[in-house]
């Protein structure tokens, strides 16, 4: 289980590694595409004037300040601070059903809880202030998140690794979102791909109004297509065998199909305010399309190298295998 590998999973290793190279105005800028680069509604686009200081990789060319620059002889750049503190909520799907098999052959809580571990990265370094919220049919429960990575890190898995398994409550853990008075604050939502259904989209639609939000939803395995291979399946709320007569070509496609229709609907959504759907099948798949995400929108010299030649973050999205 987590708690006992966590620490040995290479995508852990990439998580942090990029966390602590990259340099704070990449993270800054990093996280601002990952919220929307959504408007604060206050005067001066929520942020106040901290001081001058020299031009690094990744700070936006509007913030030069010509005059200084022209003083001193070198870019340098006005240092903004935020009026609001920066707040994250990381919640997690946490129920019975998360146990289930993706085709990598990982537990979608595995590769749910990695991918808080990414934002939980760029946010801690940037010294967001990080809840983290487990919720199944029986609790919800908060955890302010203090310290560094692998502070985070430690506390998700025991976390993980001490909670009892009961069924999920997806609309207690998009109610307690919808509730949470700090707007603007980011949201991350980690579930899996059964979990939402067409009756959510409203409360998706009001959450992605009122807050940046970034939903990962991991695939599972298709129980009734033997695309995992050889052996029998099991039903991850019951973990009852599922009857091979049930596994047809008919059947596996209408349930590809119907995953592959409320994935299009969830990303429709999302995008119509500027949020983001990050659909991943295995840990290492989650991590290529943050990389992704993070390196079509940040400019090549934020990666510390060259025009042309490959930088930080596509050097981490390697698998070397």
């Amino acid at each position: 289980m987590i708690g006992d590998r966590g620490h040995q999973d290479p995508v852990r290793r990439r998580i942090e590694a990029l966390g602590s190279s990259l340099s704070l105005p990449t993270v800054r800028k990093a996280m601002g595409i990952l919220e929307g680069e959504h408007p604060s509604g206050l005067r001066g686009n929520g942020y106040d004037t901290a001081g001058i200081r020299a031009y690094e990789p990744g700070d936006e060319t509007r913030l030069i300040d010509w005059k200084s620059s022209a003083k001193i002889g070198r870019p340098m750049v006005v240092d903004k601070e935020r009026q609001l503190t920066s707040k994250v909520w990381l919640l997690l799907d946490v129920g019975r059903e998360m146990t289930g098999t993706c085709p990598s052959g990982e537990q979608a809580i595995q590769v749910a809880a990695n991918a808080l571990c990414m934002f939980a990265a760029l946010s801690l370094r940037r010294s967001d202030e990080v809840s983290l919220v487990l919720a199944d049919s029986s609790t919800i429960t908060r955890i302010p998140c203090h310290g560094g990575f692998a502070q985070f890190e430690q506390t998700l898995d025991r976390t993980l690794l001490n909670r009892q398994s009961t069924g999920r409550n997806i609309e207690a853990l998009l109610d307690y979102a919808n509730r949470l008075q700090d707007r603007h604050s980011l949201l991350v939502l980690a579930t899996d791909e059964t979990a939402l259904n067409g009756d959510h989209l409203d409360m998706i639609h009001r959450l992605a109004q009122t807050h940046p939000l970034n939903l990962v939803s991991v695939r599972l395995l298709n129980p009734l297509r033997a695309e995992g291979g050889p052996g029998p399946v099991y039903e991850a709320q019951t973990g009852r065998k599922v009857p091979a007569f049930l596994q047809t070509e008919r059947t596996g496609q209408e349930v590809a199909v119907h995953r592959e229709y409320m994935a299009a609907a969830l990303k429709q959504e999302l995008a119509r305010s500027g949020s983001t759907l990050v659909r991943a099948e295995s840990s290492q798949t989650m991590f290529d399309q943050f990389i992704h995400l993070l390196s079509v929108a940040l400019p090549a010299s934020s990666m510390g190298n060259p025009p042309g030649r490959p930088g930080l973050i596509s050097g981490l999205g390697r698998t070397g295998r």
